[in-house]
């Protein structure tokens, strides 16, 4: 037996003893991660999607209300269909509940019921940007209205600064932070505002007007 042939030999048997020790520690590895996948599949197929479904056909008739601004039946159905608690309380983790976050905490806060509203616009996120802006706004305005001025600026400022392109709506919560900021007593930080305002968004209402609190703050600091 040559040389290379022993080295090759004493390998294989090297490889044989290795796997004689650890196959069953591999096999229930790999076995593992096949069980870990199949089940992530059988979840998302067979339960995850259908109770998506659900969800969706479920909001569909509370969505209609919330066109139309009719914030109870949003909340709460109208005898024949459901409303966004019902979906929030029977089909929690999906994406239609998710979104009924933000259903119900904008007809919570046009009702009045300004510590609900912050209850379910804090729970609701999504990616698409133009929503969220109108959410963090929301969510200010529900805390402004419960006197809770530091958290109404923070959520102001978030809506301002979550999606540029809509011009109108994020320096309208900019100006509601600065506002809310003078009535704090903290007229630096209101400037500063008000100047990004007229930087960011010169085309907007609030950014033609922007000059005029500008210089208000001025002549009270001087």
């Amino acid at each position: 037996m040559t040389e290379k042939h022993e080295e090759t030999n004493q390998a294989l048997a090297r490889a044989q003893g290795f796997w004689d020790k650890f196959q069953k520690p591999v096999l229930i590895i790999v076995a593992a991660v096949v069980l870990v996948a199949g089940g992530w599949y059988g979840y998302n197929e067979y339960i995850l999607k259908p109770k998506e479904e659900k969800a969706a056909d479920a909001l569909f008739k509370a969505q209609q209300h919330f066109a139309l601004d009719s914030s109870n039946l949003v909340l709460n159905g109208d005898g024949q269909s459901k409303g966004v608690l019902y979906v929030l309380k029977n089909f929690s983790g999906t994406k239609a509940a998710n979104l009924c976050n933000y259903y119900a905490g904008v007809s919570y806060l046009k009702l009045g019921d300004f510590n609900n509203a912050v209850k379910y616009l804090k729970d609701f996120s999504t990616e698409a940007k133009q929503i969220q802006l109108m959410a963090y706004g929301c969510l200010g305005d529900a805390y402004a209205e419960l006197n809770k001025k530091d958290e109404a600026v923070e959520s102001y400022k978030k809506a301002g600064h979550t999606f540029d392109k809509d011009e109108s709506n994020s320096a309208e919560y900019l100006f509601r932070a600065a506002l809310l900021q003078e009535t704090m007593g903290k007229n630096n930080e209101a400037v500063e505002l008000y100047k990004e305002i007229k930087e960011k968004f010169p085309r907007t209402e609030k950014g033609f007007q922007a000059d005029k609190y500008i210089y208000r703050l001025s002549i009270e600091k001087n």
